[in-house]
């Protein structure tokens, strides 16, 4: 009996089947973890007041939120040195986010649960975001002007919330002013620096080009000097309010204004509130950019940079991928020849990512972009323009690095439509192109599509390549501005999945990073995610509109 069952083939489809389940359990099992750490990071969790007993026996207040919690056996916790009472089975341990960096020196403290005296919410207890130092806890004292005090105790905060306001606008205003106003101005400087140096080298640097340079000049030091004089009065505006807070120590720190991003009670608030708590954060986390080495604040810029990479890496790839798979399927005589093209394009699929990015490292941002450097930037030198990583060279690498996929998917394609299509349409006086281009690639663009999207899902996760051949980690400008020519091809940008790697493993601190890891980690899969479901979508679509031709 076991002989025929083994060879009537169940037992491989049941080992099949229990295979795919465990794979689609770990997978939906990761999505879950990703899913609860991202979403709850922002959430604001309530801050606790504990009353604990310190290893030398004395008492002491903590001001902290919970985010972990361990139990410890009871014989691991005595082999790890703990002194546990008879009436004790294991050791709960919680890890509190303390914030207050500045001032302890640390952002997390772990407390054992049986030295805990007491725990309460106060309503009270405040959290202020800074843009430096992290989360500050604490109660409020009073809130200064000019080094006087305009309102103390409860009375404060709404006083607070309206002078932070005012400096939240400002902040937007120089933030404006530095980086778009002055930043234009600088890159105009620039242009006008390696002009002339261009004009110089071709010996064309006369009197009139001259002042033509000098009159642009005045005119950019002239906007400078505006700027400069709005930024000093808008830093005098925002540096006048100071609050004063108290910490669980007793002592009292004084936090300007000007570094506060937002100011709450989490223990006060009711539902309604922390949800709109909560979609402001969410809001702030996908249009922001990032503060306190990436671990704070929006990841904008990596999603602008991941996106406007792929759109461009799609323009390289789709032509590339397309002209080579119709040479191979309708063009190229089927032969050895053939054949070991097709082999090197599936065995080129299988090449590490990390070697595309040594190659397109070497190759276009050393060879080719040193060359075009020699020939169309000689102004620059010793400044590199295109003999340095950059948004194209990545975009260029990682088209390569996808090229396979969309020409097998597109030589598929087109192995699947019927011979007679092709007969139909030369038979009726088409010629081979016109057949091609008005029959075979529009039925072929299910293939295409797909070969396309898949390409695209699988550049938006690599990292390897990238880290050569132009992501960072803080990029100062976008790629897209609106300084002439508009799009920068040449410049560094940033990438989520380097966010992530960088947040996670690079980060001065982890613990504080953690939950912005699992929350760009979700953002990147549910792009990913759309990417595949609109390749499903589009497939589909296309595959109903030439099913008719194809029978």
């Amino acid at each position: 009996m076991m002989k025929l069952w083994f060879k009537s083939g169940k037992p491989w489809i049941w080992l099949n089947a229990a295979a795919v389940s465990t794979c689609l359990i770990m997978v939906v099992g990761l999505l879950g973890l990703i899913t609860v750490r991202g979403v709850g990071h922002f959430w604001p969790a309530q801050v606790g007041q504990y009353s604990y007993e310190a290893d030398n026996g004395k008492q002491e207040i903590i001001f902290g939120e919970k985010v972990d919690a361990t139990v410890t056996s009871l014989a691991a916790a005595k082999s790890a040195g703990y002194k546990m009472a008879e009436n004790e089975d294991a050791l709960i341990q919680y890890q509190l986010k303390t914030g207050n960096r500045d001032v302890t020196g640390a952002d997390f403290r772990w407390i054992q649960a049986r030295r805990v005296k007491e725990e309460n919410y106060p309503t009270n207890m405040m959290v202020i975001e800074r843009r430096e130092w992290g989360n500050f806890y604490g109660q409020l004292l009073e809130l200064k002007e000019n080094n006087t005090v305009i309102a103390s105790g409860e009375q404060a905060l709404p006083i607070v919330q309206e002078k932070l306001a005012d400096a939240l606008i400002m902040f937007k205003t120089i933030n404006t002013l530095e980086k778009k106003e002055i930043g234009a101005v600088n890159y105009g400087l620039e242009r006008l620096r390696l002009e002339e140096k261009k004009l110089a080298l071709e010996n064309h640097l006369d009197t009139e080009a001259k002042q033509r340079i000098a009159a642009q000049k005045t005119d950019y030091d002239l906007k400078y000097k505006q700027y400069q004089t709005q930024l000093a009065e808008l830093y005098q505006k925002i540096r006048q309010h100071t609050l004063v807070a108290k910490t669980e120590s007793g002592a009292s720190v004084t936090i300007p204004l000007a570094k506060v991003v937002r100011v709450y009670q989490p223990n006060a608030m009711g539902l309604f509130d922390k949800i709109g708590h909560y979609g402001v954060k969410v809001r702030e986390f996908l249009t922001d950019e990032p503060r306190e080495a990436n671990t704070e604040g929006g990841i904008f810029p990596a999603i602008f940079g991941t996106v406007l990479m792929v759109l461009i890496m799609s323009v390289i790839v789709t032509p590339f991928g397309v002209v080579a798979a119709v040479y191979l399927r309708e063009y190229a005589k089927q032969g050895f020849v053939t054949r070991l093209i097709r082999i090197a394009v599936n065995n080129l699929a299988g090449v590490p990512s990390v070697v595309y990015g040594v190659f397109g490292l070497g190759f276009f941002v050393y060879i080719l972009g040193g060359h075009i450097d020699t020939l169309f930037f000689p102004e620059a030198a010793p400044a590199p323009v295109f003999g340095t990583p950059g948004l194209m060279w990545a975009s260029i690498t990682l088209a390569l690095l996808t090229l396979p996929v969309v020409i097998v998917s597109t030589e598929e394609g087109l192995a699947r439509i019927p011979k007679s299509i092709r007969e139909g349409s030369l038979a009726l006086g088409a010629t081979k192109f016109e057949t091609l281009w008005l029959t075979v690639l529009p039925m072929a663009s299910p293939a295409i599509m797909t070969g396309l999207i898949l390409a695209v899902a699988r550049a938006a996760g690599e990292v390897a390549p990238l880290m050569l051949v132009g992501v960072v980690k803080l990029a100062p400008t976008l790629p897209l501005d609106g300084n002439f020519p508009f799009l920068h091809l040449d410049r560094k940008f940033m990438h989520l999945g380097f966010h992530i790697y960088d947040v996670g493993f690079q980060s001065p601190n982890v613990e504080a990073a953690r939950p912005l890891v699992y929350a760009t980690a979700l953002l990147l899969v549910l792009v990913i995610i759309s990417l595949n479901l609109a390749a499903i979508v589009i497939r589909n679509n296309l595959r109903e509109k030439y099913r008719a031709l194809e029978g």
